[in-house]
């Protein structure tokens, strides 16, 4: 009989602890009741024809070895023949088994419950929890005994062990207690002990972690412990985090996975999992759920922050059900769809995902419904937030019909209808419906006839006047807008612009502003620079406004590194030089424009931005100024005033003296600076503008050839620019771009630039002998256009390769 849990009995090997339990006895075994095969006390006994007894199992499993080796059917006992297989239960003896053991259990338990306590030695802890663990498993029947016995707060103070050991056996025990007893379960749950359990899970690659994944699991098949479960801070999202892990143990992963497929019974754990990652639980209850969980769960989904590799699933998978409850659902069942659509088509994959199932129809509908089921204006903004997302997109929605007559959203009447909708709605849904006109007019395809029906209802000036907005998203929709128009009716946008109402001032006044470098700037910036740069108008008020004095201060503080760290310093810094370069296209009308340049030394500026390398469009612009600025030096230039001949000189030539002035420009015979005439040789510009000849963009390389051409200008000392080129061996690179035949344009000024080097006979020598140069300007005479082939005759006779005599065209002089 034992009393204690000592080392008096058997544990060596523990591997069968039931059988070292069952000799824990309080009162001594009978003979009788154990079975003679198993050695064990029996728990279903039977009695054979001859009155041995034998635990059904056993004798059961030795009647089938003899029929399988073929042996006649003996008693293992007396091994005498039977003469039948009949097993009579023993009643009595069973009863008599079941209650010596219920009293022998109950002081195994007595003894468990006075071990348990965190004074006991480890040793006694763990032999407690191995005695419960066997009551519990010897038969279902036997859970209530701990629950009873008030084992299980006990068991779950063991939690608090120092012992990593005891630990593990504590929550191994109390899965193998709360296993398919809910009572148990119920009592287990009650006080902290999940919010305890739960913090085992952050026990990384721990024995402790494995067990509490499985205790969880068990609880999980409680409904009613589902939410409280979900409701302790951190459960599910390491749940969820332990499903993805790759260097979790795959029985703890799957373990983790099915207590998360219970969880799911309760809908704030299904909003948690999404919360975390895991979205296919609210997916799938939104396409299969009853009517008010789809409600919730769109609702929910429209209040996630998900990644835009999410947003594509969500939309592949419930997309057209949330399209189908927005076409034909209740107004809060719309609700709930449109604001889940908002968060799904905020990503261009996603959008376009949408689109093909059908969003561009009932979105436009929604728009432009008026009556009984008309959507309210704060669902309107929403569709009109979805609809510039999905316009944005890229998609080709001019294929998508969105109206009964087949209409598509670049149609005139469907453009009429958002252009009075932003002219009767107020800032917000403006604000979206004016992002919804700038998608469509960032394609080529469909600005035009977005364009069109604009020109067509005369809402340039309404558009125009947004920009004067206080909302500062509506002015940078307003703003993005007709940059994106400019291209297609910048005169018209500049007539707008050209007034006393107060628009220009306020573009002038947002690029001014010294905040960093905004998206709004950038746009302000670029829709100036879109403008027509010939618009004298236009021009003079700027000036008046003192606003190319402030664009070129902004251009000097970006390039000395006064601002930096904006991904929209790029496209402002270009935008600025181009509107600064718009000073130098009306120079010969405008005298307050030289009078600028002068005094800012505007020319300086742009032969530094020359150098800009990265910045194509500077480089290219820069170019163009300096061709207008040189174009203009022949004007500016103060020729010498020479003294009049004394009277001998002017009746005997003889006596006169051809008079010699030094300190004069070469090419233009006068006095040149940089800064006052804006003379190219003297602010050593041509060396940069020959380099750019080499440019990858023919667009940068035709602007600088045509800077260069200016001292080949009729004008100036063409002899003279000749051997300035020379000096800084531009020769060759000019010659290179004819033979480079990139564009047309460009064909074309290579072929006039050559014919003007070739006046000097140096070069006409040189060159007579370059085959390649000659069947450049013999492909040009046959192909080009009318006057590109005059020029290039008149080049092939500097290179004696026309006879002088024989002119095909006339002498254009």
């Amino acid at each position: 009989m034992a009393n204690s849990w000592d080392g008096s009995f058997d544990l060596g090997s523990q591997s069968d602890e039931s059988g070292h339990f069952e000799r824990l006895y309080l009162e001594p075994i009978y003979d009788a009741f154990v079975c003679p095969l198993t050695k064990q006390v029996m728990r279903d006994p039977v009695t054979l024809e001859n009155g041995q007894t034998f635990e059904r199992e056993a004798i059961e499993k030795w009647f089938k070895e003899c029929r399988e080796s073929a042996r006649k059917l003996v008693c293992p006992l007396t091994l005498k023949e039977l003469k039948s297989t009949d097993l009579k239960p023993s009643i009595a003896l069973r009863n008599t088994i079941e209650e010596w053991t219920a009293r022998n259990e109950a002081v195994q338990i007595d003894m468990a419950r006075k071990s348990l306590n965190l004074g006991s030695s480890d040793s006694d802890i763990l032999q407690a929890l191995k005695c419960v663990q066997y009551v519990c498993q010897k038969s279902r029947s036997n859970k209530h005994i701990p629950r009873n016995a008030g084992l299980i707060p006990l068991i779950v103070d063991m939690l608090k062990s120092s012992s990593r050991k005891v630990r593990c056996k504590t929550l191994e025990t109390l899965r193998i207690v709360v296993e398919d007893d809910d009572e148990n379960k119920k009592m287990l749950a009650e006080g902290d002990t999940v919010r305890t359990i739960v913090k085992f899970l952050s026990h990384e690659l721990s024995k402790e972690r494995e067990e509490a994944v499985s205790l969880l699991y068990e609880l999980s098949k409680s409904e009613t412990l589902c939410e409280k479960i979900g409701s302790v801070n951190g459960a599910i999202l390491i749940l969820v985090g332990m499903t993805s892990s790759n260097s979790e143990d795959l029985l703890t992963v799957e373990k983790a996975d099915k207590t998360l497929e219970n969880l799911e019974k309760c809908e704030n754990n299904v909003r948690q999992m999404a919360e975390n990652g895991r979205l296919q639980p609210l997916l799938m209850q939104l396409l299969e759920g009853p009517p008010e969980t789809k409600l919730s769960m769109a609702a929910y989904l429209g209040e996630l922050g998900l990644n835009n590799d999410v947003k594509v699933i969500v939309a592949n998978t419930v997309g057209p059900s949330l399209i189908n409850i927005m076409r034909n659902g209740n107004i809060q069942s719309r609700e709930a769809a449109l604001k889940a659509l908002n968060q799904i088509s905020s990503y261009e994959a996603s959008a376009k995902v949408l689109i093909e199932a059908g969003i561009l129809p009932p979105l436009v509908k929604d728009l432009f419904a008026v009556g009984s089921n008309h959507l309210p204006m704060r669902l309107k903004e929403v569709s009109a937030t979805i609809l510039a997302n999905v316009v944005s997109s890229g998609y080709d929605c001019d294929s998508i019909p969105v109206g009964s007559d087949h209409q598509t959203l670049v149609s005139e009447d469907i453009v009429h209808n958002l252009l009075h909708l932003i002219s009767n709605t107020g800032p917000a849904i403006e604000c979206k419906l004016l992002q919804v006109l700038v998608g469509l007019t960032n394609s080529p395809t469909t600005v035009v006839n977005v364009v069109s029906a604009i020109k067509s209802s005369g809402a340039a000036i309404s558009l125009v006047q947004f920009i004067e907005a206080p909302q500062r998203d509506l002015r940078l929709a307003s703003i993005k807008l007709l940059k994106n128009l400019s291209s297609l009716m910048g005169q018209e946008l500049a007539d707008a612009l050209r007034g006393s109402v107060g628009q220009l001032s306020s573009l002038i006044k947002i690029i001014s502003e010294n905040i960093g470098i905004s998206e709004e700037q950038a746009a302000a910036v670029g829709l100036l620079a879109e403008l027509p740069e010939r618009d004298l108008g236009l021009t003079r008020q700027m000036l008046d406004e003192g606003a190319f004095r402030m664009i070129f201060s902004r251009v000097v503080n970006i390039r000395q590194g006064e601002t930096r760290g904006s991904r929209f310093v790029t496209p402002f810094l270009e935008g600025l030089v181009q509107v600064l370069a718009r000073v130098t296209f009306v120079l010969a009308d405008e005298p307050d424009c030289i009078a600028f340049c002068r005094e800012e030394n505007v020319a300086a500026l742009f032969i530094e931005l020359l150098q800009a390398n990265g910045l194509d469009n500077v480089q290219m612009i820069s170019a163009t100024a300096l061709e207008n600025l040189s174009l203009e030096s022949k004007n500016l230039t103060t020729l010498p005033e020479l003294p009049a001949p004394g009277f001998c000189a002017s009746i005997f030539t003889c006596f006169s003296k051809q008079q010699v002035i030094t300190g004069l420009c070469r090419l233009h015979r006068g006095t040149c600076s940089l800064k006052e005439s804006f003379c190219l040789l003297e602010g050593q510009a041509v060396a940069k503008l020959v380099a750019l000849l080499d440019h990858t963009n023919e667009k940068v390389v035709e602007a600088a050839l045509a800077a260069l051409s200016t001292l080949l200008d009729d004008g100036v000392d063409i002899e003279q620019g000749v051997t300035v080129l020379n000096e800084v061996e531009g020769i060759k690179p000019i010659l290179d771009v004819l033979l480079e035949k990139r564009t047309d344009n460009l064909r074309r000024r290579a072929v006039w630039a050559v014919e003007r080097l070739l006046r000097t006979e140096d070069i006409a020598y040189e060159v007579s002998g370059d085959p390649n140069v000659t069947t450049a300007l013999v492909d040009a005479f046959q192909h080009a256009d009318y006057r590109t082939r005059q020029i290039a005759e008149r080049a092939l006779k500097h290179v004696d390769k026309i006879p002088n005599f024989s002119g095909i065209f006339p002498n254009m002089g």
